[in-house]
C-alpha cells in the first residue's frame, strides 16, 4: 500500500533534517495511532514492525505509547503458539 500527501517545502526540509526518512516516520505515527485507538493488538502492531511482542511493547513505551493491551490481544497473540 502507498500514501502520499503534500508539505509546504520548508516544513518538509525541516522535518526531514530533525526526523531523518518521512516515510518511516509516517508509518509508524499510523501503527502507532491504529493501536491507540484499538484497532491494532499489540501482536499484529509487532507483526507490522518485523519484532517479537516484547520488543514491540519497548518500542511503543520508548514513545511514550501506554499499553492496549487485554485478554482478547493475549488470546490472538498466542493462538498460533498451541
Amino acid at each position: 500500500m502507498s500514501v502520499s500527501f503534500q508539505l509546504e517545502s520548508e516544513l518538509e526540509d525541516q522535518l526531514r533534517r530533525d526526523m531523518g526518512d518521512l516515510a518511516q516516520a509516517a508509518r509508524e505515527a499510523l501503527l502507532i495511532e491504529a493501536y491507540r485507538r484499538g484497532k491494532l493488538s499489540v501482536g499484529r502492531l509487532a507483526k507490522s514492525l518485523g519484532i517479537g511482542v516484547l520488543e514491540a511493547d519497548s518500542w511503543l513505551a520508548e514513545r511514550g505509547v501506554a499499553l492496549n493491551y487485554d485478554i482478547v490481544d493475549f488470546k490472538n497473540d498466542t493462538q498460533g503458539e498451541q
